[in-house]
């Protein structure tokens, strides 16, 4: 009996979801969103879990298969400011950012605690070493028990076979992807009933971590500025990003409020 309801506690559904354009996104905090994974890392049950700032948003706004993917995730994060302030114009005031390269840190710090094995997938093997380096500082007790820095290309049926087989031959119960949106949470969705594991998608974490790339000051997080920052940092390859899809998240998230008052 027991058992039984430990087992309703961890498979229950995490915090409720505010919708954002057309994005479901959760309302939460560190504190929770690390217990949630934790718990189900322990049980090892097949989740897969996405961080989200604006841009995928928009990407799933434009793409149905895409917002499928976002909308079936067991857990949505709100990744940047521009989403947290969205939910508060909503109502939910409590909602706080869950940004992917802290709470991965926060998960390590967690899982070392635990004993939670865990694993990395994406970035250049550079990237992962260093970043596993950077870790083991910091987290000496952490385990870690995949590592595998992929092909950017698309992978062959036997490949991919051969990946999931490593992954599951490590143990690992937690799995960072770090692959980039949306190839991240594609990944992370088709291999979900393949994997009995959580899978978190965080974007550039690997990067911030390992030192190859710089995160943006804390007062410019706060005050919702990191994309200029980033775009400052990589103009060429996140001009298109910031400059199509945030006037439009402002313009139709200013309709969704104004249906939403409306409306009560």
């Amino acid at each position: 009996m027991q058992y039984a309801l430990a087992q309703n506690q961890v498979l229950a559904a995490a915090p409720s979801r505010c919708r954002i354009i057309s994005v479901d996104v959760n309302v939460s905090d560190y504190a929770h969103t690390v217990d949630q994974i934790t718990r189900w890392s322990q049980h090892r049950v097949g989740k897969y879990v996405c961080v989200s700032p604006v841009h995928p948003i928009m990407e799933a706004y434009d793409d149905e298969n895409y917002r499928n993917i976002i909308n079936g995730a067991d857990l949505v994060t709100a990744d940047g400011m521009p989403v947290v302030w969205a939910q508060h114009m909503l109502g939910f005031k409590h909602a706080t950012r869950v940004y992917g390269p802290e709470l991965t840190l926060r998960l390590c710090q967690a899982c070392e605690q635990e004993g939670i094995s865990v694993g990395f997938y994406g970035g250049s093997e550079t990237t992962i070493e260093q970043m596993i380096q950077k870790l083991n500082t910091r987290f000496p007790k952490l385990k870690v028990s995949y590592a595998y820095s992929p092909p950017f290309r698309g992978l062959q049926p036997e490949e991919d076979e051969e990946i999931v087989s490593s992954i599951l031959d490590s143990d690992c119960q937690l799995l960072f992807v770090g692959l980039g949106t949306p190839k991240q949470d594609v990944w992370m969705s088709e291999h979900r009933d393949r994997l009995p594991l959580v899978q978190i998608g965080v974007g550039a974490a690997f990067d911030f971590i390992a030192g190859n790339k710089k995160q943006a000051p804390a007062w410019m997080q706060r005050n919702g500025l990191e994309w200029f920052f980033r775009l400052c940092s990589e103009p060429k390859r996140l001009w298109f990003r910031y400059l199509w899809h945030n006037p439009r998240f402002v313009a139709l998230f200013s309709l969704q409020v104004l249906r939403h008052r409306f409306s009560h």
